[in-house]
């Protein structure tokens, strides 16, 4: 049987690679002064140019530029949109790691929110696309924050005080306004010649989390009916999508050195999650803090594939082949095979500084993954 020809395929990624080490130094040169942005930029595409072929080696047919022009998976992309701007907060980054200190970086809202058509991620995806698809049967692949990221970082978790009520006295302009941002960047991507676009996260997860959900009634607002304003939001901004355009989207607990900020399973948004429009579900799976399968029955026929992130990508030790596929044939009892994918639970390397493995582990981790798509699908 041939690899499934559509996106997500049943050997998928969330998004990031480990950094090189030539990135790492040319970035910490270009901050001391002793390079400029272009020279760093020749090493950034030469060391993409080798993630492509890498990627191309071991199965991957969705192929992503491993995120090594941002330091985030998230700020880089937020912090160029019309009406945001990046800082660095006194008190810190908003959110507290399991193990890890996030550096201090955050963005902000100064202003009324739309899409620049200067973003450079849609210049970085050119680069991308013009590499990858040389070949038949690969397609490169674009990974942004979800809108409802924006919600989360601006009203959710933010520390101290927020514009947001000055710039937007009316809050459902806001809303709308991020509907219009977000569908700008789906008509860029799109005339840039993507075709496979993913909205990564963890808004979900912080609605999962018990001690999220506690401090959000604390403050006077409902954990249900935000996560019902994410599904209208979301399901307005892919009106925008089209027809021959995928967009994903990955669920994500917290990915930086290794570490995690949010636990639970996805009992409390599985109905809300499942009525988004998305193409793809790239939903964790990797320890006992997701949870175990039941809320797949929220599933949808009519809904995207679920990409299922049963290896973990914090850690260097290889899940056993044979209880990964039993894994899967649990998740069957939910969802048919033929609508099930795998991957890693996230990337290697959402922020710059990566977890702790090494790039021959994370490797290993998609040769494993190759092995048992071959043996469950592919046999």
């Amino acid at each position: 049987m041939k690899q499934q020809e559509a996106a997500p395929f049943t050997v998928d990624i969330v998004g990031s690679f480990l950094r090189p080490d030539s990135i790492k130094e040319a970035r910490k040169k270009l901050a001391a002064g002793e390079i400029k942005p272009d020279d760093l930029r020749k090493i950034e595409d030469e060391e993409i140019i080798k993630l492509v072929a890498q990627q191309k080696a071991v199965g991957i047919k969705g192929v992503t530029d491993g995120e090594f022009r941002r330091a985030y998976w998230h700020l880089d992309f937020m912090e160029e949109l019309n009406g945001i701007e990046g800082y660095k907060p006194e008190q810190g980054y908003n959110q507290t790691f399991k193990g890890a200190p996030l550096p201090a970086y955050d963005v902000r809202i100064v202003g009324k929110l739309s899409f620049p058509a200067d973003h450079s991620f849609i210049k970085d995806f050119k680069f991308l696309k013009d590499t990858v698809e040389t070949e038949e049967g690969f397609i490169a692949k674009a990974t942004i924050p979800s809108p409802s990221m924006v919600i989360r970082q601006e009203i959710l978790a933010k520390i101290g005080s927020s514009l947001i009520d000055e710039i937007y006295p009316e809050r459902e302009k806001f809303y709308q306004d991020l509907v219009l941002t977000y569908q700008g960047a789906i008509q860029a991507f799109y005339e840039a010649g993507c075709r496979y676009l993913q909205f990564d996260d963890t808004n979900w997860a912080f609605l999962i989390d018990a001690e999220k959900r506690k401090s959000l009634v604390e403050k006077g607002m409902n954990p249900d009916d935000i996560a019902q304003l994410c599904t209208d939001i979301i399901n307005q901004v892919l009106t925008a999508k089209p027809a021959d355009m995928v967009i994903t989207t990955h669920i994500c607990r917290g990915n930086h050195a290794s570490a995690w900020i949010f636990s639970g399973g996805y009992e409390p948004i599985a109905e809300q999650l499942f009525a988004t429009n998305y193409d793809g579900y790239f939903m964790e799976y990797d320890t006992d803090r997701s949870g175990g399968f039941e809320p797949l029955a929220k599933w949808r026929p009519e809904s995207g594939k679920v990409v299922l992130g049963l290896i973990t990508s914090k850690f260097p030790e290889l899940e056993d082949k044979e209880v990964i596929k039993a894994k899967i044939a649990e998740a069957t009892q939910y969802i048919p095979l033929s609508s099930l994918c795998l991957s890693p639970q996230c990337g290697f390397s959402s922020t710059e500084t990566g977890n702790k493995l090494s790039e021959e582990d994370q490797w290993k981790k998609m040769q494993l993954i190759s092995a048992i798509a071959e043996e469950v699908w592919h046999s």
